[in-house]
């Protein structure tokens, strides 16, 4: 699997995160250097961390179903996205908050490190539904697509809290929407190469 392929995979996998992140960004007027330090640790770290289990897994149990490894590949991935945008169009965007100069609440209390640990474990499940498919595909070096699947959520997760403070809620359907989007099709392209 080529660099860039894992690239997508890491952005649609940190849509979670980065909606969960714009979601965070509502209630702070100006994230400190410190809150987007912690997001981007607390996502980037698990998204990268659930794929290394993910594979040992997969790589274990690949070797029993070779021949259709490329569409159980499929199916995960596709499975993972249409549950992303089934959720990214079942909610209603928050409507327009009234435009007047009132300066935002400083962050919640449940920014503490707990409650992004909690939050870290929800994002990335899919992640590890993703490191099973590499597992039982093969041909990924999973220490590089950990990385990079890390470092993408990391940086998606930042930008997200940023956008959240500064836009609202409406970037998170549009985020979760476009994961799952992009999951689907690299899902597809997997069968499809395999399928040759």
């Amino acid at each position: 699997m080529r660099v860039w392929e894992i690239f997508l995979i890491g952005v649609g996998l940190s849509m979670d995160a980065f909606a969960v992140s714009v979601c965070r960004g509502l209630a702070v007027a100006r994230p400190s250097p410190k809150q987007y330090l912690s997001v981007a640790f607390w996502f980037g770290g698990f998204q990268a961390l659930m794929p290394l289990l993910g594979y040992r897994l997969g790589a274990a149990f690949g070797r029993h179903i070779d021949g259709v490894d490329h569409i159980l590949a499929c199916v995960i991935l596709c499975l993972i996205g249409c549950n992303m945008i089934r959720e990214g169009l079942s909610h209603e965007p928050s409507p327009a908050a009234p435009a007047k100069p009132a300066e935002k609440p400083a962050a919640p209390d449940g920014s503490g490190a707990l409650s992004l640990f909690f939050l870290a474990v929800a994002t990335s499940i899919d992640a590890f539904a993703v490191g099973i498919s590499f597992g039982v595909v093969g041909g990924v070096w999973i220490g590089r697509a950990a990385l990079l699947i890390g470092l993408t959520t990391a940086l998606l997760s930042a930008m997200g809290l940023r956008i959240g403070s500064l836009f609202g809620a409406r970037s998170k359907n549009r985020a979760e929407l476009a994961g799952g989007v992009l999951l689907v099709l690299i899902g597809v392209k997997i069968l499809l190469e395999g399928s040759l």
